[in-house]
């Protein structure tokens, strides 16, 4: 019965572990700035972000992150989605939110299916500050690691 007990436990605090990894994440893209700068094609000064170490030390790692995700194009099977730290109606698109808010995912993982509930995803981060018709965070290669988290 002791053991069983140690292993509920263990099980639990790697849970916790984990979703409070997956939103921390949120909390270090976060720590960008950004700076106006020309743009050639636009013709007029837009906004450019520049970096943090914090977020700088992640790019081309492979991160953890809880969030919404928003559709690009309908509700099934979601090859290229945003994601976002907040649900739909409060995202950057939507609500009142920033752009360090979302990200643009590509997945080929069949189970990224559109939910109105929170998921974790796993996936490798490029930072994006040269291409404004992306956005400036982008995850590659992303897999579903729990739905329904919150």
């Amino acid at each position: 019965m002791k053991k069983l007990s140690v292993l509920i436990l263990s099980l639990v605090f790697t849970l916790c572990a984990f979703t409070m990894q997956a939103q921390s994440t949120w909390k270090t893209l976060a720590k960008v700035t950004y700076k106006k700068q020309y743009d050639e094609l636009m013709g007029f000064d837009v906004d450019v972000p520049v970096f943090s170490k914090e977020i700088k030390a992640l790019d081309g790692k492979e991160i953890e992150i809880q969030g919404y995700i928003v559709p690009v194009e309908g509700y099934k099977e979601q090859g290229h989605f945003v994601f976002s730290a907040y649900p739909y109606s409060m995202c950057y698109f939507c609500g009142g939110a920033g752009p360090e808010t979302v990200m643009e995912v590509y997945s080929e993982d069949k189970n990224m299916v559109f939910t109105s509930k929170a998921v974790t995803i796993k996936g490798i981060l490029e930072l994006n500050s040269g291409d404004i018709n992306d956005l400036m965070y982008i995850l590659q290669d992303a897999k579903l690691v729990s739905k329904d988290v919150k």
